[in-house]
């Protein structure tokens, strides 16, 4: 799995890289199909912005935004939405390949 952290309009220190590398590193146990992690933080006036696109294998992307005053708090908010989707999707997938195997084909 490949992890990318890249802000705009604000530098990424070796902290909020760290952290954010930690969140996303327990991501595979939701979801193990997956190829790359992009986390892109954004400022805008006194608000940050944070996005997290999850590529996976025979998946579309999963995306997680979250707006906020504190950065590491961003992180967590998208973070969790992203495991929520990818445990779901998994439980989607599962669900599909039971069915198929309970027909014999």
């Amino acid at each position: 799995m490949d992890v990318k952290v890249s802000g705009r309009h604000l530098e990424i220190t070796e902290a909020i890289r760290d952290y954010a590398g930690k969140r996303v590193a327990k991501l595979p146990k939701y979801f193990d199909r997956i190829q790359v992690v992009s986390v892109v933080a954004d400022k805008k006036d006194r608000t940050h912005e944070l996005e997290i696109i999850v590529q996976a294998d025979r998946a579309e992307p999963f995306i997680g935004r979250a707006t906020g005053q504190d950065l590491y708090a961003c992180i967590d908010a998208a973070v969790d939405k992203i495991e929520r989707q990818l445990a779901d999707h998994k439980g989607k997938v599962r669900h599909r390949m039971g069915k198929t195997a309970a027909r014999g084909g």
